[in-house]
């Protein structure tokens, strides 16, 4: 169908080295979308790169914990695509779970930096050039543990779940200008930044006896949905949460 392929178009995803954002940066592509590759991983963004095929492919490296680094991130972007239609913020994750009584600030502060004030810079950043442009899709990739409870997860779920309350402030404001604004939201997913939930027995059967699918999804399962966010098959979808979890939210 038309309404999904992305010709033309050009989009930044972060986080593009790996896992989901790898699926993502790949499945635009295949849509026809020319595709700059953020994250900090070189080696890891150019096998992306490769995945997708040069012509259609840029590496921007970034850490986007670094105000400046998304500047520059941003700005090389445009200058090598020429603008941008599509902005996913997939860049983020977790590598540990603690009771919040017993996390240190500094944990805490790390994994907000990583999950919610980088999503913050590159929205701050990208706004006006898509708003200059009258249009734009940016998509906001949280997590299920913003819509559910995550003992032992609090810091991780505070920031996605901010994430989420964000894309909808965002989607009102800029509606009228032509740019949508969407949270995407995974339920679990079989990645390396998931390795530590998967090899902790009783995390594990925490997390997927919830699952009504009983499994974790693939990074390949998010990616579908980032491509109808972006395309103009969601051309009227803007503020809105797009759950993808297996039937987690609702089993």
């Amino acid at each position: 169908m038309t309404a999904f392929t992305l010709d033309g178009r050009t989009a930044l995803v972060t986080g593009a080295s790996r896992g989901i954002g790898r699926a993502i940066a790949v499945a635009l592509a295949a849509q026809g979308a020319a595709v700059a590759l953020g994250g900090r991983d070189l080696d890891a963004l150019e096998e992306t790169r490769a995945a997708i095929g040069a012509d259609n492919a840029v590496v921007v490296p970034a850490d986007v914990t670094d105000p400046a680094a998304i500047r520059e991130m941003v700005s090389t972007a445009i200058g090598a695509l020429g603008h941008l239609d599509i902005v996913v913020n997939n860049a983020g994750g977790n590598t540990f779970s603690v009771p919040f009584d017993a996390m240190r600030p500094d944990g805490w502060d790390k994994v907000l930096r990583l999950n919610l004030d980088s999503v913050v810079e590159v929205c701050r950043t990208v706004a006006p050039h898509l708003l200059g442009r009258g249009s734009g899709s940016v998509i906001n990739v949280a997590s299920v543990s913003a819509l559910v409870a995550m003992p032992g997860m609090s810091h991780y779920a505070a920031a996605k779940a901010a994430v989420v309350s964000l894309s909808r402030s965002l989607a009102v404001e800029w509606a009228g200008q032509g740019v949508r604004c969407n949270a995407l939201v995974p339920g679990w997913v079989a990645t390396d930044l998931t390795d530590f939930a998967r090899a902790d027995p009783k995390l594990e059967r925490y997390l997927i006896g919830r699952v009504p699918m009983g499994r974790w999804a693939t990074p390949e399962e998010i990616a579908g949905p980032a491509v109808f966010l972006a395309a103009d098959a969601s051309a009227f979808v803007t503020g809105h949460t797009l759950v993808v979890d297996g039937g987690l939210t609702v089993g």
